[in-house]
């Protein structure tokens, strides 16, 4: 006998993207509205990752940062516009903001620690 499971009309689904950033940027944008990265400036957008690539993302690209944070962004909640794309050639689609990232779209902010090896690991709950 199969079982059917029912949707909770009460939850609703979130699409968590992640953001990764240093500690002096990010309080740069305490006291305002919007969160802007430098990437914004350079490529056009602030790149996310989905839970599952923040690790390769900071071990391969944040190697000789310290003091890094992982932004939470409930999806839903971003109003620029984001864009799935592989810019790269990493063979996989990345989100990009494209424009400000209100800060009521970040629903936690968590240290980015690294373990013993001198690689990023994940906190429990992020």
């Amino acid at each position: 006998m199969s079982k059917k499971f029912l949707k909770n009309p009460f939850v609703k689904n979130i699409t968590m993207i992640y953001h990764i950033t240093d500690k002096a940027t990010w309080l740069k944008a305490s006291g305002s509205k919007n969160f802007k990265a430098e990437s914004l400036d350079t490529e056009g957008f602030i790149h996310c990752s989905p839970v599952d690539k923040l690790l390769k993302v900071a071990n391969s690209f944040y190697k000789e940062h310290t003091d890094l944070l992982i932004l939470s962004i409930d999806e839903s909640k971003v109003k620029s516009k984001i864009i799935r794309e592989d810019l790269y050639g990493h063979g996989f689609e990345f989100p990009h903001i494209y424009g400000e990232l209100n800060l009521d779209a970040v629903i936690k902010i968590s240290d980015f620690k690294r373990g013993e090896n001198g690689s990023y690991v994940l906190p429990d709950k992020i």
